[in-house]
């Protein structure tokens, strides 16, 4: 794994210590609504372990983000593509009282751009759950447009945000009250085009 920094984060990999915020947000259902769902901490071990797994077996995966200010685990962000999925997502979420400072817009930038430029890839998506409003409005502050919504697998309809191609404008820094949950989930199925909703 390799870690990013960004003004104020730092992407690295999960840690023991992390664990704890991260098995209240999955036992929180309102938190983890649009991340996969309610888990116990069980569930939640696995899968944190299972995130891990993935940068070993893909080369790349999912970051913990750290506010470097105070060394506290905020979040987490990065690129998930388990068996089945259709396209390599770009992912995102924050704890909900860090929300609306703009995190995790800035570390979607940093991890699009280790996509781009360090993995060579020339798109990415963002899987977003129709009803998670702020997530869609964040994919759109990255530059990211609708393309169409598609079943997804065990997890139901979720639109495509197709990010831009490399070398296209970057979004904007700065503070948001767009940030959401997450993009993305973290169940692997195989999808089913439905059309774009009406």
């Amino acid at each position: 794994m390799r870690e990013k920094t960004t003004p104020r984060l730092l992407m690295r990999q999960l840690r023991p210590s992390d664990f704890e915020t991260y098995a209240n947000i999955y036992a929180d259902a309102d938190a983890a609504r649009f991340i996969g769902g309610r888990m116990d901490s069980h569930r939640a071990w696995r899968h944190m372990a299972a995130i891990l797994g993935h940068w070993a077996l893909k080369g790349f995966g999912i970051w913990a983000i750290e506010a470097r200010a105070s060394g506290t685990f905020i979040g987490c962000v990065g690129l998930w593509e388990p068996a089945g999925w259709p396209e390599i997502e770009l992912g995102y979420w924050i704890v909900p009282g860090m929300r609306g400072q703009g995190f995790a817009l800035e570390a979607s930038l940093e991890a699009r751009d280790f996509a781009y430029s360090i993995l060579g890839l020339a798109t990415l998506v963002s899987y977003i759950d129709p009803a998670n409003e702020p997530s869609k409005r964040l994919a759109e502050r990255l530059g990211a447009t609708f393309e169409t919504v598609i079943n997804l697998g065990g997890l139901g309809p979720h639109c495509v945000y197709r990010h831009p191609p490399p070398n296209k404008e970057p979004a904007s820094l700065g503070g948001s009250q767009e940030e959401s949950a997450a993009a993305g989930s973290s169940r692997s199925a195989s999808p089913t085009p439905i059309g774009r909703p009406t």
